[in-house]
């Protein structure tokens, strides 16, 4: 959990009975404190300024089938059962851009992947026209006729699309709509009737209100204005039918297609329900005691419903389930199972404290899946140990003064909690700076070495792939000798896929250790060197005024009580952000701020009549005194020894390196530091309450 939700405060009233209760008497309830029966988590959603994951399309299935329906003011419905293990997909009916209609799947295929090339979100669908299939290529998902437009303008350019003859259009939410027909079957008939007249058709599924059944009619057009619409009106007016074609009522439905999207393969399609940007919200149930699973969610599986409907113009995924069973998942996602129950207890009860604090912080959810409010990963992340630990926790909550906390917990604070102050420059009493066991990450670990090989390059390779050789170089430096070909050169003491090696040395290559170290992890880690333009492009909109280049300077120029940066100036101005904690994105993506920096070019140097200065770049020059007396300029690296012999590379242009200690904000609850006190002895209430100041744990 990364990042701080609304302060909101619960009021609760204690009553004075409840004072006199002995410390072994059972935990008193708390009336006034906020309850779930069922939570809401958003696992795909458009908030702008919160959050925003999104996916043009959501792909359900179940082990035992589904249960399609909507979802009323005060109920749900049941109308289409779909059978086990099938796939449905459900999107919006909204903007799209039509890029071709062609008889020729090969054709179609051919524009959907270069759409998909260029980086579209595209969709093959099929219906039937003037007796025969056809296949249409549309993509994206936009909220308006104009938006939709814009990106029209774009796909007309793309020279992959004319060589394959696409026919660019706009599509829309505009239907006709026909009577209603008590079967699907009646409702495919009359379509395939406005197909034949060359009119896109579609059955689509309603429930007239008051009724607990399903209602299906055809929805003739997709236009995108009132007169593509008036078009498909006089296009329609030889079929069967059209005298019956109204504009198409506000009321909820959902507009079936037959998708290809997934399956590729022209005798292959799913059902995809399409429902409109408001005014729906589908509901959709296991049909047995199965999980659902969503493919666009990692092909995760989840307990509970779903629900759909669209927010801000895009699709809104909610997963609806049991409060107690989603934390089942959340404590097996934020914590290993494998680790002491009493600290699988503490994760429980801060997890439930804090999704209760939340309220519905999200507007139609009370949190998301992921580490903006805390990680859920469905029923692949429960373990028997986290559904053991939520159990025996149950309903209970830490409060503070009668008032939910807000329990926020990171994986590893890196040997001490942060203060509020240091994070959002605000002071909570219960979120005050500890001391915290978090060295247990570093353990089993492998050790690495920062090398310098004989062509000046440096770098971090891990103790398994080079071997001793008994042998000191003239500074004192040990040799050790590279055993394969290939063989990486890190940039850090760390495998990092996104970050290349800065290179490769082969099998019996010699090099001088500068240093050795753990591994990177949660409790000592290792970010950099970044130049000046790559801070500069992370700092783009993530400091509260620009920040101009090149930079010459950054230093640390404040600390809080744990010692977290709180204050840092570059070129000699304070670096603009909101809040310290906003360091940590501005700066690269560090884990924490609880760090130190360095530039790779500084130099501190002795003059000549005892006086040192600080040199922060090598550009103009500087000069070396050999052993002979003669002085020679340093080109290229250069390694300087200080006092206590360790020997630290020195670039010719500034870069900076990012040393520091834990992964997280670090405000309350250290994940490995109540493990570590578990395994001291201390229970879950104990840890608790060393890591939240002053709070009392409670049974709501």
């Amino acid at each position: 959990m990364i990042k701080r939700g609304n302060f909101k405060w619960f009021a609760a009233l204690i009553a004075a009975g409840l004072l006199a209760l002995s410390a072994a008497a059972v935990n008193p309830s708390y009336g006034a404190l906020p309850k779930l029966d069922n939570i809401r988590v958003a696992l795909f959603l458009s908030f702008p300024g919160k959050y925003n994951l999104v996916t043009p399309a959501a792909t359900l299935s179940s082990a035992g089938g589904l249960k399609i329906g909507f979802r009323n003011p005060d109920s749900t419905s049941q109308l289409v059962t779909v059978a086990s293990g099938t796939n449905v997909r459900f999107a919006l009916d909204d903007y799209k851009v039509k890029l071709i209609e062609t008889p020729s799947f090969t054709n179609a295929l051919a524009v959907f992947n270069a759409v998909k090339s260029a980086s579209g979100s595209g969709y093959i669908t099929s219906l039937g026209k003037n007796g025969t299939t056809v296949y249409q290529v549309t993509e994206g998902n936009y909220a308006s006729a104009a938006e939709a437009a814009a990106a029209s303008a774009k796909w007309s350019s793309n020279s992959s699309l004319k060589s394959l003859g696409a026919a660019i259009e706009l599509a829309g939410p505009l239907h006709l709509e026909s009577g209603t027909f008590s079967s699907q079957q009646e409702a495919e008939q009359a379509a395939q009737s406005f197909g034949d007249a060359g009119v896109d058709a579609f059955v689509a599924l309603r429930q007239p209100p008051g009724e607990n059944a399903a209602r299906y009619s055809v929805m003739v057009g997709a236009a995108s204005d009132q007169a593509g619409l008036d078009g498909v009106k006089l296009k329609a007016a030889s079929a069967v039918g059209s005298d019956s074609l109204q504009a198409a009522s506000a009321d909820p439905y959902m507009l079936i297609r037959r998708d290809l999207t997934g399956t590729q393969k022209a005798d292959s399609s799913i059902m995809q329900y399409m429902l409109p940007p408001t005014a729906a919200k589908v509901w959709v149930s296991p049909a047995g005691s199965e999980g659902l699973k969503l493919s666009e969610r990692y092909n995760r599986t989840y307990r509970g419903n779903f629900e759909f409907s669209g927010m801000n113009g895009k699709l809104a995924v909610i997963n609806e389930l049991p409060f107690e069973q989603y934390l089942y998942s959340v404590v097996g996602a934020e914590m290993p199972g494998s680790w002491p129950a009493e600290a699988l207890k503490a994760q429980a009860v801060a997890a439930r404290t804090y999704a209760l604090y939340q309220g519905t912080g999200f507007q139609i959810a009370q949190v998301v899946d992921t580490t903006l409010s805390q990680v859920y990963g469905g029923i692949g992340s429960e373990k028997t140990s986290t559904v053991k630990a939520v159990q025996a926790t149950e309903g209970e909550v830490a409060v503070y003064n009668g008032a939910l906390i807000e329990s926020l917990f990171s994986s590893s604070s890196g040997g001490k909690t942060a203060d509020a102050t240091e994070i959002w420059n605000q002071g909570i009493a219960y979120l005050k700076s500890v001391d915290s066991p978090d060295d247990l990450s570093e353990k089993g670990l492998y050790r690495w070495y920062r090398i310098a090989l004989p062509s000046g390059m440096t770098g971090y390779v891990r103790e398994d792939v080079v071997e001793p050789t008994g042998r000191t170089n003239a500074a004192g430096a040990p040799i050790v000798r590279v055993k394969q070909d290939g063989t990486n050169i890190r940039t850090n003491p760390l495998i990092q896929d996104n970050v290349a090696p800065v290179g490769k040395a082969s099998a019996g290559t010699e090099a001088a250790v500068l240093e050795e170290t753990v591994q990177s992890n949660e409790m000592n880690w290792y970010r950099g060197p970044f130049s000046s333009d790559d801070l500069l492009a992370s700092m783009k909109g993530k400091t509260s005024a620009p920040v101009s280049g090149p930079i010459q300077s950054l230093q640390i120029t404040g600390r809080g009580p744990s010692g977290r940066v709180t204050e840092m100036r570059i070129n000699g101005s304070v670096l603009p952000i909101k809040y310290p904690d906003s360091l940590r994105s501005a700066l690269g993506g560090l884990p924490s701020t609880l760090f130190n920096v360095e530039s790779t070019a500084d130099m501190t140097m002795m003059g000549a009549g005892g006086e040192a200065s600080v040199k922060t770049s090598r550009t103009s020059g500087a000069y070396v005194l050999g052993a002979s007396g003669r002085a020679a300029a340093g080109e290229g690296n250069m390694f300087i020894m200080n006092g206590s012999g360790t020997i630290r590379p020195v670039t010719q242009e500034a870069a900076y390196r990012f040393t520091g200690n834990g992964s997280g904000h670090g405000l309350g609850l250290s994940q490995y530091g109540a493990k570590a006190l578990a395994d001291r002895g201390y229970d879950y209430q104990k840890i608790l309450k060393y890591y939240y100041t002053d709070v009392t744990i409670v049974k709501d």
